[in-house]
Order: structure tokens, then C-alpha cells, then sequence
């Protein structure tokens, strides 16, 4: 996935000229602004989301990286009947237990994960995590943690779906693609080159 914050809509669109295929934006009105631009894109949101903004985005987003609590859960099903749409959604796991970083602590992930199944018009599809700022060769060690959280998951709920993992950035990508990552969120390599 293309990360695109901060980068405007034209330089995006050479993006895709030259074979992206979907962004990833950060923030909800980044997102939004830059939609008309790009011609029917697969658009990720990958930051934080507020529950207030979850109207904005649902139906809009391909993908929802960020789920992190059952509140917010509710709050996109609730979006998503009144429009009428399923909204494909990853939950967000602080597999480092980072005070600094979101996502759901691990132990409390089935918990979450049985919440979110009873939502009819969310479509669960995977796991996402940001490890804590650490060299490549550590962060491959949360990348396979969750890995094997996400095993451990789909013995727990196997009719579930759990084949995404959105795991790894323009600094260690390689190892999350090492641990199994589906999708690789790479900004800053992109627009710096």
C-alpha cells in the first residue's frame, strides 16, 4: 500500500501511473480530499480513527486498518447499515505493548474479535500492528508475534476470516514480509525516490 499523506493528489496520481494500486492515508479528511482526484483508487484509511469521523469514511474506505475497540466497532456498524454496506475492517493489536503506539492489547484481542463477529455490516478480514521504534531485526520479533496471535485466533474463532495481515513500513518491510505480512504500508521510500 502507497502511503500518500502529505503528498498531493497529482503526485499520487504518478503513483498509480506507474503501477500502484492502492494508497493507504492516515487521516480522514486527507483521504477524502484527495478521493475525486484519483479515479476509483483502493483507498486505505491506516490511522487512528475517531469514532465522530466513522461516517465520513465508511463506504469510502476499502479497508479500515485501524479498528481498535468495540465502541468504534459499533460505531462503523452502525454507519455502515444506514448506508447500506459491508466495510472490510483490520484490528489494530499493540503487539508491543507501546504506550505510544494504538491497537488493542493482544490478550484482549478475542474479546474484541467476538464483539466485532456479531456485526453483520463489518467484514473482519485481518490484523494490523506498528511495532515500538526499534532496528528492522527486533521488529521482525513483534511481526512474528503476531503471526502467531493471529494462528492462535483462527483455532479460537475458525469461522472467521484472518488472511490479511497489514504489518511493516518503508523501514522494515522486508522482515514483516519474512513474518507473513499481506500488506506493507511504504510512504517514505516511495517519495523519496
Amino acid at each position: 500500500i502507497a502511503v500518500t499523506k502529505t503528498v498531493p493528489a497529482e503526485r499520487v496520481c504518478e503513483a498509480l501511473a506507474a503501477g500502484a494500486e492502492r494508497i493507504g492515508e492516515n487521516r480522514v479528511q486527507e483521504l477524502l480530499s484527495k478521493l475525486p482526484a484519483l479515479g476509483g483508487v483502493e483507498a486505505h484509511l491506516i490511522g487512528q480513527l475517531q469514532s465522530n469521523k466513522a461516517r465520513m469514511v465508511v463506504g469510502k474506505a476499502a479497508c479500515i486498518h485501524s479498528v481498535d475497540r468495540l465502541s468504534l466497532a459499533q460505531e462503523l456498524e452502525r454507519c455502515a447499515a444506514k448506508q447500506g454496506v459491508t466495510q472490510d475492517i483490520l484490528l489494530e493489536v499493540n503487539i508491543g505493548k507501546d504506550p505510544a503506539k494504538g491497537g488493542v492489547m493482544p490478550e484482549l484481542l478475542g474479546e474484541l474479535i467476538a464483539g466485532v463477529l456479531a456485526l453483520p455490516h463489518l467484514r473482519l478480514c485481518g490484523l494490523m500492528t506498528v511495532p515500538p521504534i526499534c532496528p528492522p531485526e527486533e521488529a521482525r520479533g513483534y511481526f512474528a508475534g503476531l503471526r502467531e496471535l493471529r494462528n492462535g485466533m483462527q483455532a479460537q474463532f475458525p469461522a472467521a476470516d484472518f488472511s490479511e495481515l497489514s504489518m511493516g513500513m518503508s523501514a522494515d518491510y522486508p522482515e514483516a514480509v519474512m513474518e507473513g505480512a499481506t500488506m506493507v504500508r511504504v510512504g517514505s521510500a516511495i517519495t523519496a525516490s
